[in-house]
């Protein structure tokens, strides 16, 4: 299996709008709240890239054999380096070695001291994010949905 990380600016739009208005990935995202359509994708590319910019990181596209598979990766959110993985249903069994990649560019080549992740209150299956090592840190807002922030630390 070959896996490219990518920009977001490099991907074709309607695979960018099929995975964001693919129900079981909408479910999963309390923010996105109106059809993903061609404006949308405009403005969500302009934001991704405009981290990548201004922080000199941001998310990536994910490419498995050649596919459009999501996108996610570290932004920056409130200070802290966020950790998303939003993959289409056809690619939820690559998570792990994603997850494993973006952690290792936080710690190793990065040099991160932390990174967190976002969940909905309605996402109650966390077992296997705490088996990674996270622990729930804090609850907060963005916008007007409330968040659990779980928090995995550098070992080393």
């Amino acid at each position: 299996m070959e896996i490219e990380f990518k920009q977001l600016s490099e991907i074709d739009k309607p695979d960018i709008i099929t995975l964001m208005n693919h129900p079981l990935v909408r479910r999963q995202m309390p923010l996105l709240k109106d059809h993903f359509d061609e404006n949308a994708c405009d403005t969500f590319i302009a934001s991704k890239m405009k981290l990548w910019n201004d922080h000199g990181y941001g998310p990536w596209a994910f490419v498995v054999n050649n596919e459009f598979a999501g996108w996610g990766g570290l932004q920056p959110e409130g200070g802290e380096a966020d950790l998303a993985l939003v993959l289409h249903p056809d690619y939820w069994g690559i998570g792990k070695t994603l997850y494993q990649k973006i952690i290792d560019r936080a710690f190793i080549e990065m040099g991160l001291d932390s990174v967190t992740v976002l969940f909905p209150p309605t996402r109650t299956r966390v077992s296997g994010l705490l088996r990674l090592g996270f622990k729930e840190d804090d609850d907060l807002y963005i916008g007007d949905q409330r968040f659990i922030r779980y928090r995995l630390r550098n070992p080393m």
